[in-house]
């Protein structure tokens, strides 16, 4: 599962239009399509349909507009019918519903496990888990759910994604890079998890940068390995990620 290990809880975050929902898709499935076993993602904010909708673009390698309008030319239902027929194969598992807490996550991958080996679970995003009612304050809660999935990651012995936003003061600063700290509610975050991963991309804020489909993705935080940055190449159009290495051929 991509260099991740049983039991590590990683978190990708970054303020909206990043491309992190799309970059967590990405992992799942080439993890599915690498290694066959099954990968759960929990999609708190999208339905089942859009998520769907996503992957099949992703794999087809067709604009998700073209596939919501149908405009498809004969080489486009070529090339979606064979990603249909592939992505058909694989064991990932998408559950839409909404307001989940971490232990009907917990429940409902339990049930999963007795038919499919389980190899990863994704959930997105973090701050839409249902906490409990009585927490003092959102912070508390958040550091409950945070908790909650390093545990979930511990018992089911598989490495969990949690997407997270944010907060807000990332947009009042000149650099707009995130640190640690923009983590929303960002305390028992920071602490729980075992790796913490930041999507930047610079035509979000600066629509002439010379850094055009190109997403910078910091380690800010990993318990057992080095932190750094490297880049990805971002195809807005199909949500899909590729290797730097790639990036001439893109020019």
């Amino acid at each position: 599962t991509a260099g991740l290990q049983p039991g590590e809880l990683i978190i990708i975050a970054g303020r909206p239009g990043m491309g992190k929902t799309a970059l967590a898709i990405n992992v799942g499935y080439h993890a599915a399509d690498k290694i066959r076993q099954g990968v759960a993602i929990f999609s708190l904010e999208m339905s089942k349909i859009q998520l769907g909708m996503r992957l099949l673009g992703m794999c087809a390698g067709i604009n998700g507009s073209k596939l919501r309008t149908g405009h498809l030319s004969h080489s486009d239902w070529e090339r979606l019918t064979e990603a249909a027929d592939h992505l058909s194969e694989l064991p990932i598992f998408i559950d839409d519903s909404s307001a989940l807490s971490v232990l009907e996550i917990k429940a409902k991958c339990r049930r999963l496990r007795r038919k499919n080996d389980l190899a990863l679970i994704i959930v997105d995003y973090l701050q839409l888990i249902q906490g409990r009612k009585s927490a003092e304050s959102r912070q508390i809660e958040i550091s409950e759910i945070s908790r909650g999935l390093k545990a979930l990651a511990k018992d089911m012995d598989v490495p969990v994604i949690a997407v997270s936003q944010l907060n807000r003061r990332v947009e009042e600063r000149g650099n707009k890079r995130p640190m640690l700290s923009d983590l929303r509610e960002s305390g028992a975050i920071e602490q729980d998890a075992d790796i913490i991963m930041f999507i930047y991309r610079d035509e979000v804020y600066n629509p002439n940068t010379d850094q055009k489909n190109i997403a910078e993705i910091t380690i800010a935080k990993h318990r057992n390995g080095d932190t750094g940055k490297f880049n990805l190449i971002y195809e807005k159009e199909f949500t899909r990620f590729r290797d730097y290495s790639l990036h001439d051929e893109f020019q």
